[in-house]
């Protein structure tokens, strides 16, 4: 069977790891993003990967979105839940509102909403899966960073809900909790966390990798791995379970 699949904030970082991951399967993939630059790049380098400019957390961009879907794809049997946004980096008591419901409206709604609207077409698959990106910090607490935090931990509860309710449509769904991964990214929310603690990104750096075991950062590509085996025909079984890919991190 080729996979028809989705994936959301999936024009860079983990999120392209995984499109292209799954597209070297022989899937089909199409991805959704807001930067439609990036799409357009690379829908054009890639065949096998279609996708939408759309904002998960406006209903009319993903009207758009389940139409290209339908157009490109024909269905769908694998959702990956990418999408997400890191909110400020400062404490609790100072947390501005608007950024608050900003990280909430992508992160817990924006990814509710593109599920709803992926269960009718996963019903009708032969092996349907959803996989939801998490977090370290939807394991631990998460000094500075509430709103993120808040958002990871939601989403292992939507999951482990999906797994109850789709697990007699034979619909997996497992969570993804990758730490700090290599790239831009956590780049900058070491700088961040520098700039907060008054220190450098270097002692920033040091100090993230001192919580792991495993003192490397995570590549994409091996979370993209883990992505393609839990929406693989090997992991039927699998649901409603967290898989950490962190280097063994005792915290956040």
């Amino acid at each position: 069977m080729t996979q028809r699949v989705l994936v959301t904030a999936g024009a860079g970082g983990i999120g392209l790891a995984i499109a292209k991951a799954f597209a070297a399967t022989g899937a089909r993939v199409h991805i959704a993003d807001v930067n439609a630059e990036a799409v357009a790049a690379i829908t054009a380098e890639n065949s096998t990967i279609s996708g939408s400019a759309a904002d998960i957390s406006t209903a009319d961009d993903l009207d758009v979105l389940f139409r290209n879907i339908a157009d490109h794809l024909g269905g769908l049997d694998v959702l990956v839940n990418n999408a997400g946004i890191a909110g400020a980096t400062v404490p609790v008591a100072d947390y501005p509102v608007d950024t608050w419901n900003a990280v909430l409206g992508v992160n817990l709604t924006g990814t509710f909403l593109v599920t709803q609207r992926a269960i009718p077409l996963l019903k009708e698959s032969d092996a349907g899966s959803i996989i939801v990106m998490s977090s370290l910090a939807g394991r631990f607490g998460y000094p500075n960073r509430v709103a993120y935090s808040t958002t990871k931990w939601g989403l292992v509860g939507f999951t482990k809900t999906l797994a109850l309710e789709l697990g007699e449509a034979g619909i997996t769904a497992n969570s993804i909790h990758p730490g700090a991964v290599a790239g831009p990214r956590i780049e900058s929310v070491l700088a961040g966390r520098a700039e907060s603690n008054g220190t450098t990104l270097e002692a920033e750096t040091a100090t993230a990798l001192d919580n792991q075991s495993v003192r490397t950062f995570i590549d994409p590509d091996d979370i993209a791995q883990l992505a393609v085996f839990l929406a693989g025909p090997h992991a039927r079984t699998i649901s409603g379970q967290m898989f950490p890919i962190d280097g063994d991190s005792k915290h956040a």
